[in-house]
């Protein structure tokens, strides 16, 4: 399996929406994988969440990292 390496941006981004680096290396490892722009992929993951976040409750966190593989 190949590393995954989180760009800045993208360390920003989860940090910014509330998601761990573990969740959304997991997300990429075992998501639903969409077609995304620019040859991109989207890797769609749900998680139990149960929680509020920004003052709204939720049961379930999506997490949804858009990634490119390095050659």
């Amino acid at each position: 399996m190949k590393p995954i390496r989180l760009t800045r941006h993208a360390q920003e981004q989860s940090q910014e929406r509330g998601a761990s680096e573990e969740e959304v290396k997991l997300a990429i490892r075992h998501g639903i994988k969409e077609t995304a722009k620019q040859g991109r992929e989207l890797c769609r993951y749900n998680v139990t969440f149960n929680q509020s976040w920004q003052g709204t409750h939720y049961a379930i966190k999506q997490i949804a990292p858009v990634i490119k593989e390095a050659r």
